[in-house]
């Protein structure tokens, strides 16, 4: 059985679907590891804190409940297009599958359609299918691309994507300025002069 927590902020109101089994189950092991690094998970400000970061933990990885193929397919739509469609600067929110912590940053995808094109929201919704799992951005990288390449058919399809991560600025070589740059092409983009377009493009401020 899922449950719904309801915020209303300043007339936004959010809700968040819980399993609260899970919850259950996931804060009894953070209560054990509060108290396995010396703190006291009785005491009035982390009371409520197992609670709180299972929900959150089930928040972040909700991608695994996600299908980013049919996502797709909800909004396909027959057109005689074939020219470049770039949907850039897409919030990515993730978490490292090695340290448990969290990289962010921004996707640039474009796609060249082959006879098919697909509601802009989509594609955004598709990055955060697959970046609310445990991840890495290389596999996170082919996943999207893959993703668009398999369902829609393009001609091409480009994921670049440009994130900070906390395992590297927060412990590790503590490295507070790095951002790490991956990219993934298909079809037309494999061709320099397109795939410099591209770059071109998603560096460029049209708006």
């Amino acid at each position: 059985m899922g449950h719904d927590e309801f915020d209303d902020v300043e007339g936004y109101k959010k809700i968040d679907r819980y399993n609260l089994k899970t919850v259950d189950s996931i804060a009894s092991k953070y209560k054990t590891i509060l108290t396995e690094i010396g703190e006291d998970p009785s005491r009035e400000g982390l009371v409520k804190t197992p609670e709180r970061v299972a929900k959150a933990m089930q928040y972040l990885t909700h991608g695994y409940d996600l299908d980013p193929k049919e996502i797709l397919r909800s909004a396909m739509f027959e057109e005689d297009y074939k020219q470049m469609v770039i949907v850039k600067d897409i919030e990515v929110y993730s978490m490292c599958e090695h340290h448990l912590l969290p990289f962010f940053g921004k996707a640039h995808i474009a796609y060249i359609p082959n006879g098919h094109i697909v509601g802009l929201s989509k594609i955004p919704r598709v990055v955060d299918a697959f970046s609310r799992r445990l991840q890495v951005q290389e596999r996170l990288t082919t996943e999207i691309r893959d993703c668009i390449q398999e369902t829609l058919s393009p001609l091409g399809v480009a994921v670049v994507i440009e994130c900070s991560h906390l395992c590297m600025q927060m412990r590790g070589i503590q490295k507070q300025n790095s951002v790490t740059t991956t990219s993934a092409f298909t079809g037309e983009f494999l061709k320099d002069t397109t795939r410099k377009e591209f770059i071109s493009l998603i560096g460029s401020k049209l708006h």
